[in-house]
């Protein structure tokens, strides 16, 4: 078999499961250690052929997937590999550049700026921030909290109880103390806590747990006050500002230190891609910036290792950009108009039905729901049980609820209405 018979039985086996996602089990019926045991415990002594893979691919692998591809994947923030981004991510392999300065693979860096500012202008972000990716929202705001405390070393980090926990980690790498902030009645971080020792201010457009959106414009005016960096974590709804009617969600963004949005969240751009921005580079520089006599500076370059933890870099700027051209401005905007539909859909038929009750407002396209009289975990833990959907809970006001989150291109109405048939059997 040549290269390019292996490429041809990749791709049809690739058509082939995306084709047919819909018809699996979206979460595994596996036991810790099962899919382990059915596979070799040595590397092979020969050559395998490629076909083999494939096909342990399909008998051992997959099978003992939660396939976050899958249209009625609900739980947490889902993530889509697109058509575009998959055919994307073939080329960056075969490509296998290293974006870590300018002189390793100039286009890769260039093309890098010019993404993100393609993406800036779609978001209505400010002109003129310097823009970069990184892998997850973590290292985006890891790479914040060390510009931060360049600027105010020592003080603490201040974020909603709301908050991913991945707040509280990357404070900890960082020697920094975390201080919870109380939340209102639409769980959004309050804004009157005091800042007097404050390193960093972290709010969240689109909370993991509700999707709430802090208040980014009086939290922007006080920290401005105090000197004080705000970094807007925008992982999950920073994305539907891409629609007019939605970007009300990042006010007060343009007077932010930085801000993170993920488009392998609900921009439908594979794992991994976070897009950061900021208004004051300078910071990251002094963080990040080292240099070593075998990878010299390019005068009038940039190199994006002197504004992140991580020295080699993958060419993740391909696939975004592929993304972005391949459904423009219109195609991104109907995807996420469709999928706040699909939300509110769900959302009327939750209210109209005895017995349930919505727990959060809904925003965007994350719906908040328990049931009055049976436990919401067990709800959710049967429901995926049955392979048919993948939904997961968390807790408000001390109590558990069942969380739907629509982000992904292959979600039609029909799949929520499955979803409302699994979920309303297992409450009986």
């Amino acid at each position: 078999m040549t290269f390019r018979d292996d490429l041809e039985a990749a791709s049809d086996w690739v058509a082939a499961y995306l084709d047919s996602a819909g018809e699996r089990a979206v979460v595994p019926d596996v036991s810790p250690g099962e899919i382990r045991a059915r596979l070799p415990a040595s590397p092979p002594e020969q050559a395998e052929p490629f076909v083999d893979v494939l096909r342990d691919l399909d008998e051992v692998i997959v099978p003992g997937l939660a396939l976050w591809n899958h249209p009625r994947f609900f739980a947490y923030f889902a993530n889509t590999g697109s058509e575009p981004g998959i055919l994307a991510e073939l080329l960056i392999a075969a490509l296998n550049v290293n974006a870590m300065a300018w002189i390793s693979s100039p286009a890769a860096t260039e093309l890098e700026q010019v993404t993100l500012d393609w993406l800036a202008q779609l978001l209505g972000l400010p002109v003129g921030l310097h823009g970069h990716i990184e892998d997850t929202a973590s290292t985006s705001t890891l790479v914040a909290l060390a510009a931060a405390r360049e600027l105010r070393p020592g003080g603490g980090v201040y974020t909603s109880e709301q908050a991913n926990f991945s707040v509280e980690k990357c404070a900890r790498i960082l020697g920094l103390e975390t201080r919870l902030v109380p939340v209102d009645d639409e769980f959004r971080m309050l804004a009157d806590f005091p800042l007097d020792d404050a390193t960093a201010v972290v709010a969240t457009v689109g909370t993991t747990s509700s999707a709430s959106v802090d208040p980014v414009p009086a939290l922007a005016e006080r920290c401005n006050e105090a000197g004080v960096w705000l970094h807007v974590d925008a992982a999950y709804a920073g994305s539907a500002a891409v629609c007019p009617e939605l970007r009300w969600c990042i006010d007060g963004v343009e007077n932010a230190d930085s801000v993170v949005v993920n488009p392998h969240k609900w921009l439908f751009t594979p794992m991994d891609c976070s897009t950061f921005w900021t208004r004051k580079p300078e910071a990251l520089r002094a963080a990040f910036s080292t240099h070593g006599d075998y990878l010299a500076h390019t005068d009038g370059a940039v190199d994006f290792r002197d504004y992140g933890p991580a020295l080699g870099r993958r060419f993740r700027a391909l696939k975004l950009w592929t993304v972005l051209r391949c459904y423009g401005r219109d195609g991104l905007q109907a995807l996420i108009r469709e999928h706040v539909r699909l939300a509110a859909l769900f959302e009327e038929w939750v209210r109209a039905e005895r017995g349930w009750q919505i727990s959060a407002t809904r925003h965007f396209s994350t719906v908040c729901f328990r049931h009055e009289a049976v436990d919401s975990d067990e709800i959710a833990r049967r429901a995926t049980e049955t392979g048919r959907i993948f939904v997961a809970t968390t807790r408000l006001r001390g109590q558990s609820v069942i969380r739907l989150a629509i982000g992904n291109a292959f979600t039609g109405e029909e799949d929520i209405r499955v979803a409302w048939e699994v979920l309303r059997e297992c409450a009986r």
